[in-house]
């Protein structure tokens, strides 16, 4: 799996402030705005075979699904009934 890197930015405090409280009734934050931008811009940037073969390195393979073995169904047992001995 791939590994993430941090990437840093710096920005005026008073900008961000606002926009963290614009985006609160969104119900989203800045990070997930900025993930979202970061992610336009790399489909943008990156030619589209490149992206396949980046994801098809970084997906994990699925594991091979086994069967299961063909189980015959068992009948259907009825209840025993019960006898009581009556007593007199």
């Amino acid at each position: 799996m791939a590994q993430k890197i941090e990437i840093t930015l710096s920005y005026d405090d008073e900008r961000v402030e606002a926009m963290e409280f614009y985006l609160k009734k969104e119900n989203s934050t800045v990070q997930k705005k900025m993930e979202a931008a970061l992610g336009q811009l790399y489909e943008t940037l990156v030619p589209e075979e490149v992206r396949e073969y980046i994801d098809r390195k970084t997906v994990p393979a699925r594991p091979k699904r086994t069967t299961k073995p063909n189980r015959a169904p068992q009948p259907a047992v009825a209840p025993v009934p019960e006898f009581r001995k009556e007593e007199p």
